[in-house]
């Protein structure tokens, strides 16, 4: 078998990784090709990081991350919030290994938001599905499933993702409907798959904010019983990038 065909054979079996390290090998002149244990190496090694990064490009499209960040861009200046221990402790991964919740809040413009969006970021990288939704596009998002009978299948969807980001909790009022589904999600998530929770208020007055004494018992225990709590502070990062 003549090299042209052993890359269309590649190719037409869909091992991409594999079909371009080859390609690249044999265009080499003969002498600098590796030997045939260290070719099949080189091939296997490329296939395993081309479907890593098919991957990883899949779980970030489909996360719907608000902003491109990444841990790197965190700042830790001194009175932050956040130190750089605390963030490399997060930026591991392990949290979603133990299931453990992040919950972030801080005054408007504090950087919650990138936060979220740069561990969301960063667990796409390290290989969890993760989901992000405003609390605005989440309401949206139950009641439309409701309407076209998708809703059983969108919690399940939901319940089968490492990691899930909600932001802006807190912004608006939550119907009676509203608090029932948030409740079944967390439960449904408990011990399963982590949170990250962005809100303006801070974590004491979520109980007052969801307003239903049996609910909120129920939704801040599943939040807070397994988790980091991360108030950021300092001036608002906005209000910087516009000076």
């Amino acid at each position: 078998m003549n090299q042209q065909s052993t890359l269309e054979q590649l190719q037409a079996l869909k091992l991409t990784g594999m079909a371009k390290r080859y390609e690249s090998v044999i265009k080499q002149p003969v002498h600098q090709q590796p030997e045939p244990h260290e070719l099949i190496a080189s091939l296997s090694e490329a296939e395993a990081s081309y479907r890593v990064h098919q991957r990883t490009q899949l779980y970030l499209r489909l996360s719907k991350l608000r902003y491109n960040a990444t841990p790197e861009q965190i700042n830790c200046t001194p009175g932050r919030g956040i130190t750089k221990e605390m963030l490399t402790t997060l930026a591991d991964g392990t949290f979603i290994e133990k299931t453990e919740n992040i919950l972030i809040t801080g005054s408007t413009g504090s950087g919650k938001s990138y936060f979220a969006c740069a561990m969301g970021r960063n667990a796409c990288n390290l290989g969890f599905r993760t989901i992000y939704y405003s609390m605005n596009r989440m309401i949206e998002a139950l009641a439309a499933a409701r309407i076209d009978g998708t809703y059983v299948r969108w919690l399940n969807m939901i319940a089968k993702t490492p990691l899930l980001i909600i932001d802006d909790f807190g912004l608006q009022p939550l119907s009676p409907d509203m608090r029932l589904s948030l409740l079944q999600i967390l439960e449904d998530r408990f011990a399963k798959g982590s949170t990250i929770i962005t809100s303006q208020l801070p974590v004491k007055k979520w109980y007052e904010y969801i307003n239903e004494p049996t609910l909120a018992d129920a939704i801040c225990d599943r939040l807070t019983a397994n988790a980091h709590k991360i108030e950021l502070k300092g001036e608002s990062l906005r209000s910087k990038k516009l000076n």
